[in-house]
């Protein structure tokens, strides 16, 4: 299973470094905010894990729900002219703190 998701993350940075896809300037900050929800959700995935709670469904369900409503919550705020993405990346920020912070203990086993 681990060879699984090192084997993705390879493909996936071999495709982000030699293709010649452009994001447009405006859409960054969606795409960062995007990427820290998946981040936490990830996180969030080996401390259950670690706790011996994992469940596929959740994690993949919180992995996506998780990044779409950071997608409308960034966009909206764009359409309004409010920089919303801010609070996405103060909350995800803190969850992924949290969540190493939590997976480290465990490592520590304290």
């Amino acid at each position: 299973m681990l060879y699984y998701a090192l084997a993705g993350l390879l493909l996936g940075i071999f495709l982000g470094v030699y293709s010649s896809i452009a994001l447009p300037p405006q859409y960054t900050k969606l795409l960062f905010v995007v990427v820290m929800a998946g981040l936490d959700t990830v996180l969030g995935g080996i401390y259950a894990a670690m706790c011996g709670k994992y469940d596929t469904e959740v994690f993949v369900s919180g992995f996506f729900i998780n990044g779409i409503l950071a997608v409308i919550l960034c966009y909206s705020g764009n359409m309004l002219g409010i920089d919303l993405y801010i609070v996405g990346v103060l909350v995800f920020g803190m969850r992924i703190f949290r969540n190493l912070a939590l997976i480290r203990r465990l490592y520590m086993g304290k």
